[in-house]
């Protein structure tokens, strides 16, 4: 079994209104799929795809209405089990300030163990290693509010870390981030699941962002719509466009001039494949 699996997944938001009118909509319908330990995957989708109630059911904040989903092999439905999914999947939201509680750093990322009843020279430890982890361990004296978004978000991520989860969910982590704090965030959970072997999973509706995972799903209205390596996904260009799904720019260009006349073997993903293939091409 994958780490984390999905089978025929459905979920719906019910008011008492809708019930009522028998109104009731599927946010995500019939989703199966898995996340293999140590992968890096992106789940992508425009606003209301359906996306980010997905990344709550990972980590067991939304239980299924319908379907199973499996973190390790524990279903998440078991009311009895969601402690041992929250210490396997840590959930990373879109707003840092929504999860920095301390008035310093290093307070605020030994929050989470210490209510786990980890012991203080242990929390130390974890502390100091995850704030290595993502670069702001000269920071751990620092405020939080006086951080930058992007310093904020890796905090925040830090916080996740020191309560050593074996998968890292983040839920449009850069949404309220300029470009260098994107960077950071982005450069900080690469080199995580790399160089540590964390299994990441990233939310997103910037296709920038997914050039290096290794595999992405593409949620469209609540369903999977296409699967793959990345040079697989955006390759559609043509469908990801019918559902109204950007691909990255480099992508875009090299889409558009194959359109009046240029073969390219490969659509590239990044700047750097970009510039190979039109060196090529142009000779």
């Amino acid at each position: 079994m994958d780490f984390i699996e999905t089978r025929n997944l459905t979920f719906f938001y019910e008011s008492e209104e809708d019930e009522q009118q028998n109104n009731v909509r599927n946010v995500l319908d019939s989703v199966s799929i898995s996340v293999k330990q140590g992968e890096f995957l992106a789940v992508i989708g425009h606003n209301g795809s359906g996306k980010s109630t997905l990344s709550k059911h990972m980590n067991a904040i939304l239980l299924p209405t319908g379907g199973k989903m499996y973190v390790d092999g524990i279903d998440t439905s078991d009311e009895s089990r969601i402690y041992d999914v929250r210490r396997k999947v840590g959930l990373v939201l879109q707003n840092p300030d929504n999860q920095l509680v301390a008035s310093i750093v290093e307070e605020d990322v030994a929050f989470g163990p210490e209510n786990l009843g980890v012991e203080p020279e242990e929390i130390r430890r974890r502390v100091d290693s995850a704030l290595k982890a993502v670069d702001m361990y000269e920071y751990r004296l620092h405020a939080p509010h006086k951080l930058s978004g992007g310093q904020k978000q890796r905090v925040a991520i830090a916080g996740i870390l020191a309560m050593e989860p074996d998968c890292i969910v983040l839920d449009e982590p850069t949404a309220m981030l300029d470009p260098k704090g994107r960077e950071e965030v982005i450069t900080a959970i690469t080199r995580l699941n790399k160089e540590q072997g964390i299994t990441v999973v990233l939310i997103t509706h910037n296709m920038e962002e997914t050039v290096g995972c290794d595999r992405i799903i593409v949620i469209d209205d609540g369903k999977v719509l296409t699967e793959g390596t990345p040079h697989r996904v955006f390759s559609q260009v043509d469908r990801l466009r019918r559902h109204h799904l950007d691909v990255p720019q480099s992508t875009e260009l090299c889409s558009r001039l194959s359109a009046i006349g240029l073969n390219f073997s490969n659509l590239p993903l990044s700047t750097e494949e970009c510039v190979e293939e039109l060196l090529e091409v142009l000779g």
